[in-house]
């Protein structure tokens, strides 16, 4: 008999968001400036299991996602 896991329970309404994180390829080349942030354990799983599908470190990743957002909101 197969185990319940918190996985094969209901999440509610399902919504597809489009893929808008940047490529981790792109290279920023500017200054950067040391910060301290609190991130949810899922959101820096999430962006651990990005990373490694695209072979570079998780925070690279973050940090190339908000610097591509400041691009749009300018």
């Amino acid at each position: 008999m197969k185990r319940k896991t918190d996985l094969d329970m209901p999440v509610g309404k399902v919504r597809i968001v489009k893929d808008f994180l940047p490529t981790p390829e792109v290279l920023f080349s500017g200054k950067k400036v040391r910060v301290t942030v609190y991130l949810s354990e899922s959101s820096v799983l999430f962006f651990k299991m990005q990373a490694k599908k695209h072979h570079t470190k998780y925070q690279r990743v973050i940090r190339e996602l908000i610097d591509h957002y400041v691009q749009q909101a300018a």
